[in-house]
């Protein structure tokens, strides 16, 4: 076998690897840890006192900008869900991507919940971060939820220009 028909090879092989695994990269904090097997999150962290972090991913969404799903979401929560939002402000990826970040209040029970959401677009899709519990635990989380935060990456950075697409997963 020629050395150009062993390096087309191992250029197809990489490129069918960049196609698997997650369009992002997020780091897990200590005091938390990640679950597997899960249908609804593309990543999913929890502490033992039920405060969880994770990342939905909306494939094919080239529809909108951040201000469209910004009032998508507060609708959604505030008027179906009965979530307050108690702030809204612009944040940055850990690979520059700017985003809007959340901050929403509800009771249930009589308990206090805290939940963020974080929303960026970027490779066609749309990468929707989520952080929620119950206030108390979430208030003593909230160090290692925005350290959290900070590490999501979104965007793709190609090793190799040519295999580089909107699917690109280096993770």
């Amino acid at each position: 076998m020629s050395r150009w028909s062993m390096l087309g090879i191992a250029i197809a092989l990489f490129a069918s690897a960049a196609g698997c695994g997650r369009p992002f990269d997020v780091k897990t904090a200590p005091g938390f840890i990640e679950l597997e097997n899960q249908t609804r999150y593309a990543y999913r962290a929890t502490t033992p006192e039920g405060v969880v972090m994770a990342v939905r991913v909306v494939e094919d969404e080239d529809r909108g900008d951040i201000a469209f799903w910004t009032q998508a979401v507060t609708l959604q929560l505030r008027d179906v869900a009965g979530y307050a939002l108690l702030s809204s402000d612009e944040v940055t990826s850990a690979d520059g991507t700017k985003g809007r970040r959340l901050v929403f209040g509800h009771d249930q029970d009589g308990k206090p919940f805290s939940y963020r959401v974080t929303l960026f677009l970027a490779q066609d899709r749309l990468f929707i971060v989520e952080a929620g519990g119950a206030k108390e635990a979430f208030d003593r989380a909230l160090p290692s939820i925005e350290w959290m935060e900070k590490s999501v990456r979104v965007r793709c950075r190609p090793i190799i220009p040519l295999l580089f697409s909107h699917t690109c997963n280096r993770w």
